[in-house]
C-alpha cells in the first residue's frame, strides 16, 4: 500500500513538471506534447484497492459535458449540449427554409428527436421510407380535396409509422390512430369482422374531416396537432385555466405525451424530407409502391380471402390483406353487408375468363364460418343449476306447473286503419284494452290514428297438456299399469277450441297484412304512373313551344327575305306583293301561337287535323278545346276511348261529302304548301324564281344524342339546319356541346 501511494506520488509530481514544460514550450511542439501519451495511464494498472482510496484527475476536452457541472438536465437538454453546433445550425436553416403552413418550429426538444431519427434509431425511419410511396399519395389525394396543408400527411408517420394495423395499448387504430368514440363520430364502421378504421382511404377522409374541424376551433395548427393527441376539450380546458393561447406557451401545463408529439412531427418532418442528406435511403430498402388494383363486390355472399389469394396464384394466402387491412379476419360470413374486396390487377391473368358467380363459388369457405358461443348460466357455490331445460320440465313443483301454464304469445304488428278502435283490436285478437294500452303506452280517452302501427301480442296454443297435480303413490298392480301405459293423455275440449280460435286468428293477421302490403303496393304503382305522365306531359309542351317559337323565327326571316328581294326583282314584284298579303295574315296567327305557347299546354286548332302526342288522351283533348268525348269518338270514327302518338284527330263535324266518303278521303293533315294553297304556290313559286326556299315543316323536332367528335356545325350540317336555330331551339349560350347531352333539332 505505501508502496503505490509513493509511486502515485511520483506520477503527480512528474505530471506537474511536465505541465510546466509544456507550457514553456512553442505553440507547434506544445501540441505534439498534448498528444503524446499521457502517464496518468499507468494507473489502469493499480490494484482495484486503489481506485477506492486515491482521486485521480482526468484532462477534459473543452465539448465534453462532464466538464459543466449541471446538477439536473433533462434529455433533450442533454442531446442539445452533445450535438455539435455546426449540426444544430445545418438543421435550424433547414427548418426555417420549409414553406408549409404546418408546425416548424426549431429547438431543443426538435433537434432531440431530430438526432434520434437520423442518428440513433435509423432502421425505425428507414422502414417507413420503404412504406412512404405507397400510402402518401392517398394521404395528398384527400388533403388536397379538403384544401388542408399537405405536409400533414406525416402526421400518419407519428401516429402508426405508415402500419394500416397497428393498434395502441390505449385501443386507437389504423393509420390515424383513432379511439373508438372518435370512430363512431367520423361514420366509420366497426364489428367483428370488418374496422373501417384500418382502411387506408376511409381513415385518411375521416381524418381530413377531423383535423379541419379541430382547425376551425383554435386556428392554429400547433394546437390542433396537440388537440389531435390530447382532445379538444383537454386543450380548451388548460386554455381557460391559463389563459396561455398558443402551444409553447401551454408546454408545461401539458402531459409528456402531448409535450413531445408537436416536436416529434417537426423532427420526422425534416428527417423524411432531408433523408438523402442523412443517408437514410439505401439501395437494399424493399420500397413499396402503388398497383393498379380491381374490385370484387360482394352482396351477402359468404367469402374466404385466403382461396381468392389463391385463385390469383399468389404463394401466400394472406398475400391479398396487404390490400383489404380493414378486414379483422380472413373471410366474411353469408348475409354480411355489401362489402368491395380490393386485388392487384395484374392477378386478372391468373383469373381467365372465369366469370363472377364461378370466381365467387370458388371462394365460399370450405368449413362454417366461427360462431358465437352461446350464453352459459354462472355457477353459484352450494346452487347446482337445471342441466336443461327439459329437466326442469319434468321435475314436481310450483315451479314446473308455473313454467308449463305460462302462456305463450306471439308479437304481431297491426296498422290501424279508419274507424278502429282499442275495444275493436282487443275483441278481435282476443286481448283486454287494458293490455292493448300498456303494450303501446297509449293513454286512456284518446282515439287511435289511422296509420300508426300497434304491436299486439296474440296468445298461442298450448302444445302439450296441463300437467296434473302429483297424488300420493298408491300401489298399482302390475297389469293394470302396462294397461294404461299406451294410452294417450285426454285434450280438453277448451284448449282445441282455444287453439283452433288462434290460428283463425293468425290466419286473419296474415290476411290484413297482405291486403295492406297490396294496397301499399298500388299506391306506389299510381304514383309512379302520375309522375311518369307528368313527366312526359312537360316534355310534350317543351316540344311545342320550340317547334311554335322555332316556326315564328323562321317564318318571320323568310318574310323578311322575301321584302328584299322582291325590292330587288322588279318583273315579279307585283306578283310577289299579292302572294305576301295573302302569306302575311296566316304568319301573323301562327306568330300569336306562338307568343302564347308557354301559357297553353298544346295548340288547340278547333279546325284542321291534330297529330296526338306523347301524354294526350282523348279526355285532355276533349276538355281543351270545349267538346265532349262522345263527339270525337263520332266525328274521328273510333272503336275505343284509347289514342296513340301520331294518330290523327278532327276535332270538327265532317261534312256531308267527308262523312261519306271513303277512308281515303278523310281529311288529312292541312299544311301551307303549294298544292293545298293557290297563294302559297304563287309565294313558292316566286321564291323559286328569286332562288329562295323556305322552311315550311312544323313537325315536332326530334332528340339527338351528342356522339363522339360532334360539334354544333357538324350536327347542323347532318340536319340540314343553321347553328343559330339548334342555339335557339335548345337555349344554349355558345357553340359547346357535351358528350351524351340532349338536344333537340328540328325534322328536316
Amino acid at each position: 500500500m505505501k508502496q503505490g501511494i509513493k509511486q502515485v506520488k511520483t506520477l503527480r509530481g512528474r505530471a506537474l513538471w511536465l505541465a510546466l514544460v509544456v507550457l514553456g514550450l512553442p505553440p507547434v511542439a506544445r501540441a505534439q506534447a498534448q498528444h503524446a501519451p499521457r502517464p496518468d495511464t499507468v494507473t489502469r494498472a493499480l490494484p482495484a484497492l486503489l481506485g477506492d482510496t486515491i482521486r485521480v484527475r482526468l484532462e477534459l476536452q473543452p465539448d465534453s459535458l462532464v466538464a459543466v457541472p449541471v446538477p439536473s438536465i433533462d434529455s433533450a437538454r442533454l442531446e442539445w449540449l452533445r450535438t455539435p453546433p455546426t449540426m444544430r445550425d445545418l438543421v435550424c436553416d433547414r427548418v426555417g427554409c420549409f414553406e408549409t403552413e404546418v408546425p416548424h418550429q426549431f429547438n431543443n426538444s426538435v433537434m432531440a428527436y431530430v438526432t434520434l431519427f437520423t442518428a440513433r434509431n435509423r432502421s425505425y425511419l428507414q422502414r417507413v421510407l420503404e412504406r412512404e410511396n405507397f400510402y402518401f399519395p392517398i394521404f395528398e389525394k384527400y388533403l388536397a380535396q379538403y384544401n388542408l396543408p399537405t405536409d400533414l400527411k406525416y402526421l400518419a408517420v407519428v401516429e402508426s409509422a405508415l402500419i394500416p394495423t397497428a393498434k395502441s395499448p390505449v385501443g386507437a387504430t389504423g393509420l390515424w390512430q383513432f379511439m373508438g368514440p372518435t370512430a363512431g363520430d367520423l361514420r366509420l364502421k366497426r364489428d367483428e369482422w370488418i374496422d373501417e378504421r384500418m382502411h387506408p382511404e376511409k381513415a385518411t377522409e375521416a381524418a381530413c374531416k377531423h383535423l379541419r374541424y379541430l382547425y376551425g376551433i383554435f386556428h392554429d395548427w400547433e394546437l390542433v396537432l396537440a388537440a389531435y393527441n390530447w382532445g379538444a376539450g383537454s386543450v380548451q380546458r388548460v386554455m381557460r385555466r391559463t389563459g396561455k393561447k398558443t402551444f409553447w406557451d401551454l408546454y408545461p401545463y401539458m402531459p409528456a405525451e402531448t409535450r413531445n408529439y408537436v416536436p416529434t412531427f417537426t423532427a420526422i418532418m425534416y428527417s423524411m424530407k432531408y433523408a438523402e442528406a442523412h443517408g437514410l435511403r439505401t439501395p437494399t430498402l424493399r420500397y413499396q409502391y402503388a398497383e393498379a388494383l380491381d374490385t370484387l363486390g360482394l352482396r351477402g355472399q359468404a367469402f374466404d380471402l385466403r382461396r381468392l389469394s389463391r385463385a390469383c396464384g399468389y404463394s401466400d394466402s394472406l398475400y391479398l390483406s396487404r390490400f383489404n387491412p380493414e378486414l379483422r379476419r380472413a373471410a366474411l360470413p353469408a348475409g354480411y353487408r355489401p362489402y368491395v374486396v380490393r386485388f392487384p390487377a395484374a392477378a386478372a391473368e391468373h383469373l381467365g375468363d372465369v366469370d363472377r358467380a364461378t370466381l365467387l363459388a370458388y371462394c365460399e369457405p370450405a368449413a362454417e364460418l366461427p360462431r358465437p358461443l352461446t350464453f352459459l348460466p354462472p355457477r353459484l357455490e352450494g346452487v347446482e343449476p337445471w342441466p336443461s331445460r327439459a329437466l326442469l320440465a319434468a321435475t314436481a313443483g310450483p315451479r314446473a306447473a308455473a313454467e308449463t301454464s305460462a302462456p305463450h304469445f306471439r308479437r304481431v304488428a297491426h296498422t290501424v286503419r279508419r274507424g278502429e278502435t282499442v275495444a275493436s283490436l282487443a275483441e278481435r285478437f282476443e286481448v283486454s284494452p287494458a293490455q292493448l294500452r300498456r303494450w303501446n303506452e297509449l293513454p286512456k280517452n284518446r282515439s287511435l290514428k289511422p296509420g300508426r302501427e300497434l304491436l299486439v301480442f296474440v296468445p298461442l296454443p298450448a302444445t302439450t297438456a296441463p300437467r296434473t297435480p302429483a297424488r300420493e303413490a298408491v300401489p298399482v298392480p302390475e297389469t293394470v299399469a302396462l294397461a294404461a301405459a299406451p294410452t294417450a293423455p285426454v285434450v280438453d275440449e277448451e284448449v282445441l277450441a282455444r287453439r283452433e280460435q288462434a290460428t283463425a286468428n293468425a290466419h286473419e293477421v296474415a290476411r290484413l297484412q297482405e291486403l295492406i302490403k297490396q294496397e301499399k303496393q298500388q299506391e306506389l304503382r299510381l304514383v309512379a304512373i302520375r309522375q311518369r305522365q307528368a313527366v312526359q306531359q312537360a316534355a310534350a309542351e317543351v316540344q311545342a313551344r320550340a317547334a311554335a317559337r322555332q316556326l315564328a323565327q323562321a317564318q318571320s326571316r323568310e318574310v323578311a327575305k322575301a321584302e328584299v328581294r322582291a325590292q330587288a326583282t322588279a318583273p315579279a314584284a307585283a306578283e310577289i306583293s299579292v302572294a305576301k298579303t295573302r302569306v302575311v295574315e296566316p304568319k301573323a296567327s301562327e306568330t300569336a301561337v306562338a307568343a302564347t305557347a308557354d301559357e297553353i299546354p298544346a295548340l288547340k286548332p278547333t279546325q284542321g287535323v291534330y297529330t296526338v302526342r306523347k301524354g294526350d288522351y282523348l279526355t285532355k283533348l276533349a276538355r281543351e278545346r270545349g267538346l265532349s268525348v262522345a263527339q270525337l269518338i263520332a266525328w274521328n270514327e273510333l272503336e275505343s276511348e284509347t289514342v296513340v302518338p301520331g294518330q290523327k284527330l278532327i276535332f270538327q263535324a265532317p261534312t256531308a261529302g267527308e262523312a261519306t266518303g271513303s277512308e281515303a278521303a278523310r281529311p288529312k293533315p292541312r299544311r301551307e304548301t303549294a298544292a293545298s294553297h293557290p297563294e302559297a304556290a304563287k309565294v313558292a313559286l316566286a321564291g323559286a324564281r328569286l332562288g329562295h326556299h323556305a322552311e315550311m315543316n312544323t313537325a315536332a323536332p326530334q332528340v339527338h344524342r351528342v356522339q363522339q367528335g360532334d360539334t354544333l356545325f357538324n350536327i347542323s350540317r347532318r340536319f340540314n339546319v343553321s347553328v343559330q336555330v339548334l342555339r335557339e331551339l335548345n337555349h344554349l349560350k355558345s357553340d359547346d356541346v357535351k358528350l351524351g347531352q340532349k338536344l333537340l333539332v328540328p325534322q328536316s
